[in-house]
């Protein structure tokens, strides 16, 4: 009895040990599934979507990429061609985020539009300039010249006050970026401004004698802002573009690193280097 005794007992201690290790074993393994899950949340994998035009704003973003990429995002560019999309797109949450306008811009397109858009970060300017048609000489301008010039309110008012600055148009006193064809005052070449959505006036330049152009869209058809264009805005214009998102996610983590990444050395140095005064860092 006594050595049967033994080596039940025996027999129950070493099933006991067994469980009691294979209870560890498993116990480890969780430990270390739970390890790795909290590893990849640390490492905040994942994916916004950024609104731009493509030229220079889908440029800049890319050069952005790699470095978002090293905080654990991954940014996905969706390319608009117009300046209404993008935020309609960001309003309704098709996307996290844009890059393509400036605040004035901006401003306005809210009051229309009752969006909930916020301007969160400088990142560049891009000089408007006035190119060459049909004609070419600004100092001979013929009589009912024909300018083209952007139809939305903001970049038409831009529009107006670089015509004043080159000679061609005087708007009334104190007149700014709201300005309208209805605030010129003298107009004594009689040029006809002709209105069209930004991004199509590259294409219509050979059918007016001058056009004035956003340097985004002068950039798409090969145009150097700084050698092409015959009058173009001072370097120290007011209008820097933004990287804009919904208002309540400016604080968003991922958001924060896009920002950093926009603003970092590595994109001043593309602006430099590729853009060379077409395009300025304002940061």
């Amino acid at each position: 009895m006594k050595r049967r005794q033994f080596l039940a007992l025996a027999s129950s201690a070493a099933a006991a040990a067994i469980l009691t290790a294979c209870g560890k074993k498993e116990a480890a393994s969780s430990a270390a599934a739970t390890a790795t899950a909290g590893s990849s949340a640390a490492a905040g994998n994942v994916t916004i979507k950024v609104g731009a035009t493509p030229v220079p704003h889908a440029d800049l973003l890319k050069v952005a990429a790699k470095n978002l990429e090293k905080e654990g995002v991954t940014l996905q560019i969706v390319e608009f061609n117009d300046y209404v999309e993008p935020n309609t797109a960001l309003e309704d949450k098709s996307i996290d985020a844009n890059f393509f306008q400036h605040k004035p811009y901006l401003d306005d397109f809210q009051k229309q539009h009752k969006t909930h858009l916020l301007a969160l970060a400088p990142i560049h300017i891009e000089p408007i300039g006035l190119y060459a048609g049909k004609s070419k000489d600004l100092k001979n301008i013929k009589n009912g010249a024909t300018i083209a010039i952007p139809n939305d309110a903001t970049n038409g008012g831009r529009a107006l006050l670089l015509l004043q600055s080159a000679g061609i148009i005087q708007l009334k006193k104190g007149t700014g970026i709201n300005a309208t064809k209805a605030d010129i005052v003298s107009n004594p070449h009689n040029v006809k401004l002709q209105e069209l959505e930004a991004a199509q006036i590259p294409r219509s330049l050979k059918d007016v004698d001058f056009a004035v152009i956003n340097s985004n869209f002068a950039l798409t058809v090969n145009l150097n802002p700084v050698k092409d264009a015959l009058f173009i805005e001072d370097s120290k214009s007011p209008y820097a573009n933004y990287l804009v998102v919904l208002q309540g996610d400016e604080n968003r983590p991922e958001i924060q690193k896009l920002v950093k990444a926009l603003q970092s050395p590595e994109v001043k140095e593309y602006i430099d280097k590729n853009l060379k005064g077409a395009v300025v860092a304002a940061f």
